[in-house]
């Protein structure tokens, strides 16, 4: 796995970008919406509200989304690193890791599963800086490091 990361990379971005372009265009939507709905009744005033409120929840998530992006910019998908950091590849006994941004669980095309966390994920915490061959303990569980990309 540790020699995919190139593809992981690319995976996450395209995960991203994808989170973008989905908020932007909700966004985009609810603006047509409020747009066409200019009537001044109550009941379109509690609708252009609601709008609203939808509209600034994906306005918020599109700014997470291109914050995380500016953050997989700083990942160099060509430099492995022994100890575990910002832009590691962590093979864990149980599962594979990103140390990236929070998108969760990304499908390689092998068939395989990587999670994609941040640095301020607790699992995170208790590996930083560890080696292959390293161990830590996390949800009571002692977890063994078994590569590092």
């Amino acid at each position: 796995m540790v020699s995919n990361k190139k593809e992981l990379y690319l995976n996450c971005l395209d995960a991203v970008n994808e989170q973008i372009e989905r908020y932007q265009k909700e966004m985009d939507l609810i603006k047509e919406s409020m747009e066409a709905n200019d009537v001044k009744t109550d009941y379109d005033e509690d609708n252009k509200g609601e709008l609203l409120s939808d509209f600034e929840k994906n306005a918020s998530r599109l700014s997470d989304a291109r914050e995380m992006k500016e953050s997989l910019s700083r990942i160099d998908p060509d430099h492995y690193s022994e100890k575990i950091s910002f832009g590691s590849v962590v093979e864990t006994s149980g599962n594979y890791y990103f140390i990236s941004v929070p998108i969760g669980e990304i499908s390689m095309e092998d068939g395989s599963s990587v999670y994609a966390i941040s640095t301020e994920a607790p699992i995170y915490q208790e590996m930083e800086g560890k080696e292959e061959g390293d161990t830590f303990k996390f949800n009571d569980e002692e977890v063994k490091i078994t590569a590092v990309g």
